[in-house]
């Protein structure tokens, strides 16, 4: 089965993909500044051996990065719309969940956080992770002004992800884009690299 994705050239994500031996990591990004990062991420991800790399962008993510660095296929919103037309189709986030060994949510905004601590499914991104099969990894790497990282309700909403499995890889404190200084940043591409290391040497070898 293959799926639509933006354009073309771009590989379906359908059941013939599940037999490769490869360890698929499915990188989501959100609204946040730290998203700049993406095609660093993406690169330096596929350089690890036996990797392939898969994007699912919310519609605000998309205004920091270029589409054209990224090498490999990118997905939104507009794609889950677009390729279901009647029952028989396939459903883009369950196809996604599925192809995925790993979730990375990098960078994981402060709205996006909300709405995955409280349920809320309503983009392409966050059907995924609300369809999320549990016995997979999903690192996510929180990304926010310091008075946002701050507020209560972050600690309390990264807690419960935290409940639920999910692993973060914690923000780290530097000057952000906005001109504070302070705890926010997304962890650096290397820590993050480092997590999903550690993640595919634990995946069971078939």
């Amino acid at each position: 089965m293959q799926v639509a994705a933006c354009n073309a050239e771009k590989e379906g994500v359908g059941t013939s993909d599940l037999s490769s031996n490869k360890y698929r990591v499915l990188v989501g990004v959100t609204g946040s500044v730290a998203a700049l990062k993406l095609p660093l991420l993406v690169s330096k991800l596929l350089e690890i051996p036996g990797v392939e790399v898969r994007v699912v962008t919310t519609d605000h993510g998309k205004h920091f990065y270029n589409p054209a660095e990224i090498q490999v296929p990118i997905y939104s919103d507009k794609d889950e719309w677009e390729l279901w037309k009647q029952r028989s189709d396939p459903v883009l986030h369950i196809e996604l969940r599925r192809w995925a060994s790993l979730l990375v949510i990098a960078p994981l905004d402060a709205n996006t956080l909300g709405k995955l601590a409280n349920g809320i499914c309503d983009n392409l991104l966050t059907c995924v992770v609300r369809a999320w099969d549990l016995k997979r990894p999903l690192l996510f790497c929180p990304a926010m002004n310091t008075a946002m990282w701050e507020h209560p309700l972050t600690g309390m909403q990264i807690d419960i992800l935290k409940g639920f499995g999910y692993r973060e890889v914690p923000c780290i404190a530097k000057k952000l884009v906005c001109g504070d200084e302070g705890k926010g940043a997304m962890a650096e591409v290397l820590t993050i690299l480092e997590a999903v290391k550690e993640c595919v040497q634990l995946a069971p070898t078939s």
